[in-house]
């Protein structure tokens, strides 16, 4: 694999989920609500809706709000009708950014998005523009200290993993789309903790951000479109040192 995802392991070091549990919330429950829509509130039935279930229970989000979102999407409950929409742009240095959002007003989510990036240096593209530069993967985070590299790497293997990267303080192994449900479940039997499973977008190539101002703004844009409440995932294809990470 030619590039990995920087950004997932920044996320895990920086404890966003944990730091911002309630947007998360918030977050996954239009993540299950869309998913519950379009394939139905069954989540044997349904892939999508089962791994968004296993990450909202993952986080400790309460029951009542998981039936609630499930029931608005099947229509046994009122709801905000949701669309997702996904936007390109570029941070500075040419880094190539991909978001995927849910929202019930498209015109509010772009105007947003656009600030966002223009206020970190960058500028909010055209629809493929840099989707080229990436892959849809899946993508499994495991904390180094849960299993020796070795084993971890025989597990996943068998699991049906493609690939594994190891980083300072995590594991990140990539599956097919498809494949990321049944890899995280074998896993999860073999009494591993999984740190999160989404379907991400990953670089093919990234570029490297060696100046400390440089890596200041493209941060500073992860985070902000992290933090937007109609944000669901982010991509980059950045390359920040850790001695500069660990600078800023």
């Amino acid at each position: 694999m030619a590039g990995h995802s920087k950004w997932a392991g920044i996320k895990h070091k920086k404890a966003i989920i944990d730091a911002k549990r309630g947007k998360v919330f918030t977050k996954l429950a239009k993540e299950i609500t869309v998913a519950a829509r379009l394939g139905g509130g069954d989540p044997k039935a349904n892939p999508r809706l089962r791994t968004a279930l296993v990450k909202a229970r993952s986080l400790s989000m309460p029951n009542d709000n998981i039936e609630k979102a499930v029931k608005k999407g099947t229509g046994e409950l009122e709801g905000v009708t949701y669309e997702e929409i996904s936007y390109e742009g570029y941070g500075v240095n040419g880094v190539a950014v991909m978001l995927d959002t849910v929202t019930d007003n498209r015109n509010r989510t772009v105007a947003e998005i656009r600030t966002v990036f223009g206020k970190a240096g960058g500028q909010l593209g055209d629809n493929g523009c840099v989707n080229w530069l990436f892959d849809k993967r899946g993508l499994i985070i495991v904390d180094r200290e849960a299993m020796g590299e070795d084993d971890l790497m025989e597990a996943a293997i068998t699991a049906g993993a493609d690939d594994i990267v190891t980083s300072e303080k995590i594991y990140e192994i990539y599956t097919e789309p498809d494949d990321l449900e049944a890899v995280r479940s074998e896993l999860e039997s073999d009494g591993l903790k999984i740190e999160s499973a989404e379907v991400s977008m990953i670089p093919k190539d990234t570029v490297k951000i060696e100046d400390v101002e440089a890596a200041k703004k493209i941060i500073h844009l992860m985070d902000n479109l992290e933090d937007h409440d109609d944000v669901q995932n982010v991509s980059a294809n950045f390359d920040i040192p850790d001695e500069i990470l660990e600078s800023l």
